[in-house]
């Protein structure tokens, strides 16, 4: 059995059927959530006895509060709480798992804004394989274990999704078409420009970085899926942009189906999408991952806003740097020491030094910018 969840139009029903339906275990792992409505229904499950265990994120870009507040919340209610370990970036998977029959995937959350208003797609099956693959998944990142997938059709990130989607790429013999918010992973977008050479016809919905032959269209709502067609016949749907820190340093989770009907779906949505969709430049197609309820970059608000923690984030910056000026001296006076003192009276060992300190710098700067780029398309 094996059916597709479409959102915003079917909204939180079919999470509900699932969890409704349990009659032993619901283990469910969580990024965000704001769902009282699913949060009720857990706890009823409880009640009648079955067994509700949530594998909650460790952090997501709203901070820790909410999520231990959840927590206790479930502890409240006889739900048996499990906290992901902080040795990856984030844990971003989303999915449900009932009496160990029956496998949710998703590439939305538990909230109203994914459920309601943005595009997201799920997958609702009873595949043994996926179902023995998620329940090991779960378990491993329960229990803060090593866990390594046993099938390419179950794409875990980081273990083995970009082995999976280059493959899955590289298929391609007519056409792809994919729904993510932000394609950027050099590998990826170089297996993409060479299926592009070689005739593939690839639309995208959301953004691409570096285009060239291929342009990024903007949806008429919030996009919250990744999701890859490939010559209508197979599709892909998880939580993983083709981005390297998804693919790379994140858990992640979704799966390559072939059922035809599901597919079928797929490509009418994603018609249905691309006719209304446009293809701006790709600084609108960033700004279609921002939450409704956030003011835009060209309001007077967001500017405000811009303004006072960019003071702050200067003054963190001049605070933090004290040590690591420091630590530069240090090092100067080990170099003198060692090679001695007219070393530095020569132009070429003084440029060199400035060059590696602010190589170093330039590197901390585009870390801190891809974890900011990471948490926004969380």
């Amino acid at each position: 059995m094996l059916k597709l969840i479409i959102e915003p139009a079917d909204g939180v029903a079919p999470l509900l059927a699932l969890i409704k339906s349990a009659k032993r275990s619901v283990e469910i792992a969580i990024f965000r959530f704001d769902r009282k409505d699913i949060e009720t229904a857990l706890k009823a499950a409880v009640a009648r006895g079955v067994k509700v265990t949530a594998l909650i994120a460790f952090a997501n870009r709203g901070g820790e509060r909410g999520l231990r507040q959840l927590e206790l919340r479930f502890l409240a209610g006889g739900i048996i709480v499990a906290r992901t370990s902080d040795d990856l970036i984030r844990y971003h998977g989303k999915y449900i798992l009932i009496d160990r029959r029956v496998l949710c995937v998703l590439s939305f959350n538990f909230t109203r804004l994914d459920i309601n208003r943005s595009r997201g797609f799920g997958i609702v099956t009873t595949n043994p394989h996926w179902v023995r693959e998620a329940a090991r998944l779960f378990r491993a990142d329960c229990t803060r274990a090593k866990y390594a997938t046993k099938t390419d059709t179950f794409v875990v990130s980081p273990e083995n999704s970009r082995q999976a989607l280059d493959a899955f790429l590289k298929g391609a013999k007519k056409e792809l078409l994919i729904y993510d918010p932000k394609i950027s992973d050099k590998e990826m977008l170089r297996t993409l420009q060479a299926r592009a050479k070689a005739g593939v016809e690839i639309k995208v919905i959301g953004s691409v970085a570096k285009r060239g032959q291929i342009a990024g269209h903007t949806l008429g709502r919030r996009l919250h899926t990744r999701t890859i067609i490939r010559d209508r016949r197979q599709a892909f749907i998880g939580s993983q942009s083709l981005r390297t820190l998804e693919l790379d340093s994140r858990r992640e989770l979704g799966l390559i189906v072939q059922d035809a009907k599901a597919v079928r779906t797929l490509i009418e949505t994603f018609e249905s999408d691309w006719a209304g969709a446009s293809s701006k430049k790709e600084s609108a197609c960033v700004k279609e991952e921002a939450l409704p309820d956030e003011p835009r970059d060209d309001s007077p608000q967001e500017r405000a806003v811009t303004a006072k923690e960019t003071e702050r984030a200067v003054q963190v910056f001049t605070k933090e740097l004290n040590p690591l000026t420091d630590s530069v001296k240090k090092a100067v006076r080990k170099a003198v020491a060692k090679a001695g003192e007219d070393v530095l009276n020569d132009r070429d060992v003084k440029d060199t030094m400035k060059k590696v300190v602010k190589k170093a710098v330039k590197e901390a700067v585009k870390e801190a910018v891809q974890d900011a780029q990471d948490a926004q398309h969380a």
